[in-house]
């Protein structure tokens, strides 16, 4: 009863099913009530805490009724690492993974560097920037970090309780993933200098990781079968379209220049 995700999942659900009660709610007057919920099995981590849960749902509405298998495994962060070299800053270069996902029955899936939230703590950027040293090397600070997942969702009409972030597969399972940004210029001579050291570097989980320096250009294809990474793809060309990542950018750098 206390593994987090099962305690965050049912506290948003009690929260949207209570939600149903607004005046204007697509089901006001039909509303959804949860009858029942059953433990399937739960996989505990090698240091005894809960790593996963698969529980069954049972809501109903007069005729209605759903019945949902859902797994349970609590947030994840991802993030699209841009480099842009001093002398051309049109071009620009992403760093990702690559890692067998038998989830998918691959050997070596292409993907944005990503890794799951330790807690319910909402410390994001902080898993994040862990995530980039473990996976690539690099040293990012916190401030040059900008969620886009939340940027996006300032202006956005829905008032359930959601997390700000990107739902992958929102019908069987509760993870989300905050999509974060870090882009970097850098001299060419340091840009070059990192795809040697991390193209096909193998560097974490015994030799699971191999990271891959690619041209942004090439993304929304390399990328297209791992939700996160078509995610921040997207996220990144609208944001940049509306100019909200420009204005970000510039706050970081003031807020550089002051300090």
């Amino acid at each position: 009863m206390a593994f987090p995700a099962f305690q965050n999942w049912q506290k948003r659900l009690r929260a949207n099913l209570e939600e149903q009660k607004r005046t204007g709610h697509t089901f006001e007057k039909e509303p959804w009530r949860l009858t029942a919920i059953k433990v399937h099995s739960v996989h505990p981590f090698d240091n005894g805490k809960f790593g996963f849960m698969t529980i069954e749902a049972f809501l109903e509405k007069k005729k209605n009724r759903l019945e949902r298998v859902i797994f349970l495994r609590g947030g994840s962060v991802a993030v699209l690492m841009i480099l842009r070299p001093k002398d051309a800053p049109g071009e620009r270069y992403v760093i990702l993974t690559e890692q067998p996902r038998i989830g998918a029955c691959s050997t070596g899936f292409l993907e944005i560097p990503a890794g799951m939230l330790d807690d319910e703590s909402g410390n994001v950027t902080g898993k994040a920037m862990k995530e980039i040293k473990e996976e690539t090397g690099l040293i990012v600070q916190g401030k040059e970090l900008i969620d886009m997942t939340a940027l996006a969702l300032e202006n956005a009409e829905s008032k359930e309780d959601l997390q700000p972030a990107m739902y992958p597969s929102p019908a069987n399972l509760d993870e989300y993933i905050p999509i974060l940004l870090w882009e970097k210029t850098m001299d060419r001579k340091q840009i070059e200098g990192l795809k040697g050291k991390l193209t096909g570097e193998r560097v974490k989980d015994d030799e699971l990781i191999t990271l891959r320096v690619s041209d942004y250009n090439v993304l929304w294809k390399e990328g297209a079968r791992d939700a996160k990474t078509i995610a921040a793809w997207a996220l990144y060309e609208g944001l940049n379209r509306e100019g909200r990542l420009e204005e970000k950018m510039k706050e970081i750098r003031l807020g550089r220049s002051k300090r």
